[in-house]
């Protein structure tokens, strides 16, 4: 039988979030460059091309070729402004989410959150504000645990004029969101709480257990390790691995041979945690010392992508969150979003050459 025909591909693109993910351990690895070289076929971060319209594909996923894993909320917000893209697996990553309170505000757990202010940031240049909406489900969810709601408590409407995107150089394999950015991701609610406009702040990711030390604040919930699991579900939880549409109808071979390569870092990470460790510290732009902190120890055993039937409900849970406060405009069936068809054929690629590369050591 003939090869498939791959002259009409000659680049693939990826784009990351700053989060923990097989997909930037195999490009760390350079894995995913050779698997596609020997067809002449490159792959490109969305940072590689000085065009903001390319990088901001991140959020919408309008590049053409193009594989995305991180937070939910874009895919969302893409798929429900009618872009072609599909969902090709899951993963649920144990990472840092909590409401914060300074010491001495009287604010101990969630109840006391009563007729409080909470810091809502409102990022005023972006199609869809991922954190926002991270922040109200982060609030609405823990308030709801504890039987309060959005009477019981007021927001404080934060504006924030910095985009998402920075103005990074070109890289190949690099991120589109560095150090600075993770670094400032919180300011206009960091600044509030030390200011006195705000009793207590929602934050979530790996920078969240410095920006903690540094206000020398209290943990009043932390979401991430909720009782109730499905109080934790947010913008990453779950994440995301999209593709565009269009390939995967018409190369379903490409998008198998990229997530065998995601399979394979994520089974790589579970062998050699302390170097994957290290790996994810640069992605999430955190020194080493913070991930255990912002991620406990079944991150390593979280990095596989699946379509595991309680992922699909959480992101199920998180799509209506989103169309029920406006976040995206028009609904859509999640079930309908999902193909599992490369993630399978995937893992049979890795179970096929996983022999081959034992006999080649």
């Amino acid at each position: 039988m003939p090869s498939p025909d791959i002259s009409r591909i000659d680049r693939l693109w990826y784009t990351r979030c700053p989060v923990p993910s097989a997909s930037g351990i195999a490009i760390h690895h350079g894995w995913i460059d050779a698997e596609f070289a020997p067809d002449g076929i490159a792959v490109s971060s969305l940072r590689a091309s000085p065009s903001r319209a390319v990088r901001e594909s991140h959020f919408n996923h309008r590049q053409a070729n193009s594989f995305r894993q991180g937070g939910n909320a874009p895919p969302i917000w893409s798929r429900s402004e009618g872009q072609d893209v599909v969902v090709v697996g899951l993963t649920w990553l144990p990472q840092y989410q909590a409401i914060l309170a300074l010491p001495g505000a009287g604010i101990r757990d969630v109840r006391d959150l009563k007729g409080k202010r909470l810091a809502l940031p409102r990022r005023v240049n972006e199609k869809i504000d991922f954190w926002r909406a991270s922040a109200l489900q982060g609030y609405l969810q823990s308030l709801a645990a504890a039987g309060l709601g959005a009477d019981d408590v007021s927001f404080i409407d934060l504006p924030v004029e910095a985009p998402y995107i920075g103005d990074q150089a070109a890289s190949s394999s690099g991120p589109l969101f560095d150090a600075r950015q993770t670094a400032s991701q919180s300011r206009a609610e960091a600044l509030a709480l030390i200011r006195g406009q705000a009793d207590a702040l929602y934050v979530y990711g790996a920078h969240g257990p410095a920006l903690r030390e540094f206000l020398g604040a209290d943990i009043v919930v932390d979401i991430g390790h909720h009782a109730d699991r499905r109080v934790a579900i947010n913008n990453g939880t779950p994440n995301v691995l999209s593709v565009s549409g269009e390939l995967v109808r018409t190369r379903p071979d490409l998008v198998a041979r990229y997530l065998a390569q995601v399979l394979r870092a994520a089974q790589w990470a579970r062998e050699h945690r302390a170097e994957a460790a290290g790996i994810i510290a640069r992605e999430v732009s955190v020194v080493e010392e913070w991930v255990p902190a912002a991620f406990d120890a079944s991150l390593y055993e979280n990095l596989e992508p699946s379509l595991a039937p309680d992922l699909i409900e959480a992101l199920s849970i998180r799509k209506d969150f989103l169309h029920r406060h406006g976040f995206i405009r028009h609904d859509f069936s999640v079930d309908d979003w999902i193909d599992p068809a490369p993630l399978a054929q995937a893992r049979e690629l890795l179970r096929r050459t996983e022999p081959l590369a034992a006999a080649g050591r």
